[in-house]
């Protein structure tokens, strides 16, 4: 990141990709968080998520993770200066003691300058404008910058509540030592020369290239409280959770599959009750992403207004794919006849009705693949902050398998819905390369909202080797309140040896950029099929700006067939649509990825529908990847017999 004033500033989007390879998967152990005494140590070994702030003096902007670029052979050929880490001390101005450390600062900035350790204050006071922080500054001859944390969004992010906190973070952009710069001053304490020089020694720990030997990695902080603004709202807090289906399928589904008459009274013990246990209750339960439950009558009449809306509109069950293209098993799509039976219901009044009603349906706790044979959870809880960016938590959970295992189903269920973007477990084998993002490869199961576990026909399984881990990759979005996660997934063991393997393959194309104010923006990816392969299922992924995807089957002297077509993509319901058959694919065949991005302000999930917009981890960037499994015959399979 280079400091430069803003009009000169090269776009983050172009740079962002080379910080991110460098500071993929460097996660330590995440600390736990109680809500009322947060760790000291909170948050140290994570990576600190990207922001930029205005030095209140030069009006110049700091792109956080843009200081990296002059580690790069192109930064380097400009002349950019090399950074090995960054010290980011939050200040409050007119707090004694925070004034007293004012010369401390700049002499560790000028000692630490030549060695690529940079110094910023950051203020992120309430009520303290940028004119206010200048004046401040000036006055005191600060002589690091002083960055204007508006609407303190970095404190929030990175769990600051007191000035004089120090935060040192490394070149991957990995927090190595936060708390005290030393032990000279304090609420009641002033020595004529520190005892312990903390910040220091982590420093040379960090340049040394030895950042373990950081001990401690935290330490109480003696310092003004910060004044605070609360939180601002979560950017997905106004989202629907499921959209309507196309306008297209809707008509085409009211001409070939019309609503059936409806005669005499519908009720819920004779008619309801049935429909949503098979249709609704998997959802709408305790403890599940249904928002409320409908398990009894109770329930359902209470939010049979709502429910008659989103079965008129189709919004509910969530199933987008278009009935003109492919057979799937899992097919959600109420028939039109439990449709208008519903609607028929809630416009009689949603009566209850005489007798007994079915038997209730059960459920395993907390899971949709059934009871698991294995469930791992993510050792400590991870801590959330209530606002700002957090870039991607890794954490390995060893599995001690002494022998290869296979996975029948595999379910990741977050320990908090409301903070969970999204979840992908990968295997990680030893002697292997971890498993990357993208492609897929090492790909266990996956959770977004929606409907994600894994679940392989019999005879096909995928395989953990023995003394695999597995890691979770874990995507959180603050919701405005500070928090924690464990999260964890559960795997159903193959009864027997399966005959096939099954693989996640992920069919992305990260070199795209979608113009501002674009309504269809396309992009494409492709995959080749070199032997013979058995396509199982589809998981389209996009984010908010995903208007449709499409995948398509091109083969060798036929014509393109459509496999699935989504004409309305649902980022608040990311199905998997798994075939009604599987699919033999033929080698020299290859599997096409169409997307449609809307980057307009018709799209009311759109973040900022005035930039452009490349790839990136968060929500308001973008994806494109059309996940699929298959499966093949074991290379291995006669050695079951032995």
């Amino acid at each position: 990141m280079t400091t430069a004033p803003t009009r000169r500033f090269w776009s983050p989007f172009f740079w962002a990709p080379l910080w991110l390879v460098l500071a993929a998967g460097l996660f330590g152990g995440i600390p736990t968080l109680a809500a009322d005494a947060p760790a000291v140590d909170r948050l140290v070994g994570t990576r600190v998520g990207d922001f930029r702030l205005t030095n209140v003096v030069t009006g110049d902007e700091t792109w956080f993770y843009g200081l990296a670029m002059g580690n790069r052979v192109f930064g380097q050929l400009l002349g950019m200066r090399q950074v090995k880490a960054a010290v980011l001390v939050f200040v409050s101005p007119g707090c004694p003691l925070g004034d007293k450390y004012l010369p401390r600062l700049a002499e560790l900035a000028k000692a630490y300058e030549a060695k690529g350790v940079l110094f910023f204050g950051v203020a992120s006071g309430a009520g303290e404008t940028a004119e206010e922080l200048k004046a401040w500054a000036t006055e005191q001859q600060v002589a690091i910058p002083i960055l204007h944390d508006v609407g303190n969004k970095l404190a929030d992010a990175v769990m600051v509540e007191r000035s004089n906190e120090a935060i040192l973070v490394d070149l991957r952009g990995t927090m190595r030592y936060r708390g005290a710069i030393d032990d000279q001053y304090g609420y009641d304490v002033s020595l004529p020369e520190p005892r312990h020089t903390w910040l220091v020694d982590a420093i040379d720990a960090v340049l040394d290239g030895n950042p373990k030997r950081i001990d401690p990695r935290a330490t109480p902080v003696q310092g003004c409280r910060l004044t605070k603004v609360a939180p601002e709202k979560s950017k997905l807090a106004d989202l629907e959770r499921v959209r309507p289906t196309s306008s297209v399928i809707a008509a085409w589904l009211d001409e070939h599959d019309p609503a059936p008459p409806i005669d005499g009274l519908v009720t819920w013990t004779g008619d309801v009750a049935g429909i949503l246990q098979a249709k609704c209750q998997s959802c709408h339960r305790p403890g599940q992403v249904g928002g409320f439950s409908l398990l009894s009558y109770d329930d359902a009449y209470a939010h049979s207004a709502m429910l008659g809306e989103v079965v008129e509109n189709r919004r509910m069950p969530p199933w987008h794919a278009d009935p003109r293209h492919g057979h799937f098993a899992n097919v959600r799509r109420l028939s039109a006849a439990d449709r208008a039976t519903l609607l028929k219901w809630v416009a009689d009044g949603a009566p209850r009705g005489e007798g007994e009603e079915p038997a209730p349906r059960t459920f395993p706790e907390g899971w949709t693949i059934g009871t698991p044979d294995l469930v791992f959870e993510i050792p400590e809880p991870t801590t959330i902050p209530a606002q700002g960016t957090m870039p991607y938590v890794n954490i390995s959970v060893p599995t001690n398998f002494t022998e290869d295992m296979w996975v029948q189903a595999a379910e990741a269920v977050p320990g908090d819905h409301g903070i969970v973007h999204h979840i992908i477990v990968y295997v990680d084998a030893p002697g292997q390369p971890r498993g990357r993002g993208p492609d897929g490869f090492g790909h266990l199961c996956g959770y977004a909202p929606g409907d994600m576990p894994s679940v392989y026909p019999e005879g096909t399984a995928k395989r953990i080797p023995a003394g695999s881990t597995l890691r979770f990759q874990i995507h959180y979005t603050p919701n405005g309140r500070a928090t924690t996660d464990r999260s964890k997934v559960g795997l159903i063991l193959a009864k027997e040896p399966p005959k096939r393997e099954a693989l996640t393959v992920g069919i992305a194309n990260p070199r795209f950029l979608i113009p501002a104010g674009a309504s269809a923006h396309p992009v494409q990816s492709e995959v080749p099929v070199k032997r013979p392969t058995r396509l199982l299922s589809f998981m389209p992924h996009m984010h908010l700006r995903g208007k449709a995807f499409r995948y398509t089957l091109e083969q060798p002297g036929r014509d393109a067939e459509i496999l699935l077509d989504v004409p309305a993509f649902d980022f608040g319901w990311q199905s998997y649509y798994t075939l009604a058959e599987s699919r033999d694919l033929e080698p020299g065949s290859r599997i096409v990825c169409d997307a449609l991005f809307d980057n307009s302000s018709a799209n009311l999930a759109n973040p900022d529908p005035t930039k452009d917009v490349l790839w990136g981890e968060q929500t308001w960037e973008e994806m494109m990847i059309g996940y699929i499994d298959v499966d093949f015959p074991r290379d291995d399979a006669g050695s079951d017999a032995d």
